[in-house]
């Protein structure tokens, strides 16, 4: 014990360092299991959800039996060499007071630290070539970043090209215009990096034809409209995460490309965060929430489950915007391959790879090492699981996670992708010094602060990243040349013109076996290593081309429809494509409330009413599955059982899971209960439902869920905003609310104007008799409203009250 040895010093008692270090060590424990989507302990022991990256077979067997471990490494011999390296430079007597342990340098750059590729040589030289339009001093630069092989910093620089094909001119390999198209920026949100930051990379992405991505914090509205020299700031790639921040009917019809967020290179596995301190007026409108509450995604496990669900969700983005491309984010791991496959088959137009080293830095420090793995792992796997399975041709396949040079490209392309993703490297060509102080806001660059001082600052340029694109690109077709390739196309996937490095002979990595990653899969005739097919996502047969024509006289000139159709459990996504072509023309403003009435009756499938624009009511008598309403963004979606059915609708679910994840704005009345997982990240809209299961307002920033009925256990775990209101007549709810983000409070005279007009709506639509109930006794029945309210969004609402009061 360190207090009985007098190693620290403290007024504590045993029994409460005990307690503190007990605490300290179940948050970790619960922050990985979190991650890991693992409910309980007993579930962790012996599931060796981990790989072994440089350990060889010998140590793996004895210590860590079946675990997986691809590329070898060192023995025991080795761990013990490191080891006592370690211990003799500790422990012997030093002549000079500066020659101590190595300050350690993992995140940040520090001059006897840890090896980094970007450092104050390398951020120079790629800052000065790309601003001054010098690509001799690119060279320079990547000349630098390719050299790190007696380093061993990352296994591409263990590779060299094998150069068994004749070389070409230049002239001969195709066009740079053609290569721009194949690259984007990385994932980084406007929230996570600032406004200046974020457009900057959009209107170079868009001059070269290639493309930026949204990250999952939204876009404005006036990123849409071309500048008034002729640029653009809209970003191609619009990503849906699984939190789903500020995602719209008009966002999805604003993209060439959607991205569904299934992890995230710096931290897989765990939901994108955003500290208060960032989330301004600006961030807060653009994703839908509250300025100045911390924003947390979930993680991707709350709406996929399954590879069922991800198909699910390819399917309604698909409808959301059938022009845009499908991306699925995977990140690096053992076992990707299979997961690719499977996300293929789900019709994903693309896979993307994420390596381990990715991510803008606004991570907690704590989730950046030690999760997912290199790029090239996974990459590799992907490529050969694709190719065994005849898959291949079916899909685009995609990689980033710190790839600086065109060297970095080609030994990417060549293990399998044929479009490329770049973030950090564009971001320093932008400015960005490495600080690692994205998570603090107060980056002295003004790239990732919303600090209005510090956000003067920046001083990157649309043309200094367009010439770092066109230097990649020029030193890419010089390799290509060299190595015989006239086409991205015909170097994709030819990983046997790569070898492993000659001279390898460090003690600590030449026990490394590559060839796993340098395996080729045999193709026979017929089957293709990359990709040349489109995805059929089956538009054709769907129950919306009869909705679109009943709505033409809406759609055409605002004048008001109303439609009667049955549906089956197979149509799903009802009303998002129709909503598409509303959004097309009447943008986010939509039509005028009910302009297009439709009446149902069945039973709906999966997702009815998802990302429903403004105008559109749908009316539906029977029952629905799993998402309904999901990302509503306007819409009016009523639900009452069949007129002949005999059950009591209060009593029993009418609706399926995860209903209204992610919903934006509109309304719904649901006669019956939900099941589990309601108004997840709800951050507009208003539902009045009869009951709901486990994890109902989980993550909520907005809006507002009326529950006339019992919830399940864990309501509004992570919840930041919006109000719940729950008919607790039988005193059962306080015990299953999660109370670490909200409040319960009695209702208030303005909460009792909003919920008789709400419950009023719920009876005129659906007829439901318990709405009848409380407004036959509403004064009565007031007192048996609870208001959940979270803690920081209160303190919020109550400051501005104030303001009003004094201005």
């Amino acid at each position: 014990m360190l207090q009985e040895t007098g190693k620290i010093t403290t007024d504590k008692s045993i029994e409460e360092l005990n307690k503190n270090y007990i605490k300290a060590v179940s948050d970790g424990l619960l922050k990985v299991f979190s991650k890991m989507g693992i409910s309980t302990l007993q579930s962790y022991q012996g599931a060796q959800i981990f790989e072994i990256i440089g350990l060889n077979k010998d140590v793996v067997n004895n210590y860590f039996t079946n675990a997986t471990s691809r590329i070898e490494g060192m023995g025991l011999d080795e761990i013990a060499r490191e080891a006592l390296a370690k211990h003799q430079f500790s422990f012997t007597r030093k002549k000079l007071p500066v020659d101590q342990l190595p300050t350690g340098g993992f995140y940040q750059w520090k001059r006897k630290g840890e090896a980094h590729m970007f450092n104050p040589q390398t951020i120079h030289l790629l800052q000065y070539s790309t601003r001054m339009g010098d690509y001799n001093t690119f060279k320079k630069y990547t000349k630098v970043i390719d050299e790190q092989g007696k380093k061993a910093i990352t296994i591409r620089s263990l590779f060299d090209f094998k150069r068994s094909r004749p070389s070409i001119s230049i002239d001969e390999v195709e066009p740079a215009e053609n290569i721009y198209k194949r690259f984007a920026t990385g994932a980084m949100s406007f929230g996570s990096i600032s406004w200046e930051a974020h457009t900057t990379l959009a209107v170079a992405m868009n001059r070269l034809g290639g493309k930026s991505n949204t990250g999952e914090g939204g876009e404005d509205e006036a990123r849409y409209k071309p500048m008034e020299n002729g640029d653009s700031m809209r970003s191609a790639i619009k990503q849906v995460a699984s939190g789903r921040f500020g995602v719209t009917s008009l966002y999805l019809t604003e993209a060439d490309e959607l991205q569904i967020k299934m992890a995230q290179g710096a931290k897989p596995g765990e939901g994108g965060q955003l500290p208060g301190d960032k989330v301004d007026d600006w961030i807060g409108r653009t994703r839908h929430s509250t300025p100045g509450v911390g924003l947390i995604s979930p993680p991707p496990h709350h709406d996929i489950y399954s590879i069922e669900d991800l198909a699910q969700l390819i399917f309604d983005l698909k409808h959301a915007n059938r022009h845009a491309r499908i991306n699925v984010k995977l990140v690096s791991k053992a076992g990707v391959g299979t997961i690719a496959a499977g996300v293929t088959k789900a019709k994903a137009d693309v896979v993307l790879i994420a390596g381990h080293d990715g991510g803008t830095g606004a991570s907690p420090l704590s989730s950046i090492r030690h999760a997912g793995l290199p790029w090239e792992l996974g990459l590799a796997e992907a490529q050969q699981t694709l190719v065994k399975n005849k898959l291949r041709s079916r899909v685009v396949l995609q990689t980033d996670g710190q790839m600086r040079s065109g060297r970095d490209i080609v030994i990417a392309t060549l293990l399998g992708a044929e479009e490329w993703g770049i973030a950090t490297a564009a971001l320093v060509v932008e400015g960005c010094i490495m600080m690692r102080k994205c998570h603090l806001n107060t980056c002295p660059v003004g790239v990732a602060t919303q600090d209005p001082d510090l956000r003067k600052r920046f001083s990157g340029t649309a043309d200094a990243v367009v010439n770092f694109f066109q230097f990649i690109v020029q030193e890419m077709r010089e390799l290509m040349a060299e190595l015989g390739f006239k086409t991205v196309n015909e170097m994709v996937g030819q990983v046997d013109e790569l070898k492993i490095r000659d001279g390898i002979d460090h003690w600590k990595y030449k026990g490394l076996d590559l060839s796993p990653i340098l395996y080729k899969e045999p193709a026979n005739e017929g089957v293709g290593i990359y990709n040349y097919e489109e995805q059929d996502h089956g538009l054709d047969t769907i129950i919306d081309w009869k909705f679109i024509e009943a709505a033409k006289p809406a759609l055409e000139n605002g004048t008001p429809i109303k439609a009667s159709f049955d549906i089956v459990n197979t149509d799903r996504a009802a009303g998002t494509v129709l909503s598409h072509e509303l959004t097309k023309i009447y943008r986010d403003a939509g039509l005028p409330e009910d302009t297009i009435h439709l009446l149902l009756r069945g039973t709906a499938g999966q997702s009815f009413g998802a990302f429903c624009n403004k105008g559109i009511t749908l009316e539906l008598e029977g029952d629905a599955n799993d998402y309904f309403g999901k990302g509503l963004s306007g819409a009016k979606l009523i639900i009452y059982p069949d007129k002949k059915a005999g059950f009591v609708p209060e009593d029993n679910s009418l609706i399926g899971n995860v209903a209204f994840y992610g919903a934006t704005n509109g309304s719904a009345y649901i006669r019956g209960k939900a099941g589990e997982r309601f108004a997840v990240r709800n951050s507009g809209a208003t539902m009045v439902v009869e009951g709901v299961g486990d994890h109902g307002c989980e993550y909520m920033t907005g809006g507002r869920a009326i529950i006339l009925g019992d919830t399940g256990r864990n309501f509004a775990a992570g919840m930041s905003g919006g109000i719940a209101y729950i008919y607790d007549a039988g005193q059962k709810f306080a015990g299953n609310c999660n109370m670490e983000m909200v409040e319960l409070d009695p209702v208030d005279s303005a909460d009792a104007a909003f919920l008789q007009q709400e419950i009023e709506k719920h009876y005129q639509y659906t007829n439901s008799t318990v709405a009848k109930f409380v407004l036959d006794d509403f004064e009565n029945q007031l007192k048996n409203f609870v208001k959940v309210y979270p803690s920081e969004y209160k303190k919020i609402m109550q400051a501005k009250i104030e303001q009003k009061q004094i201005a």
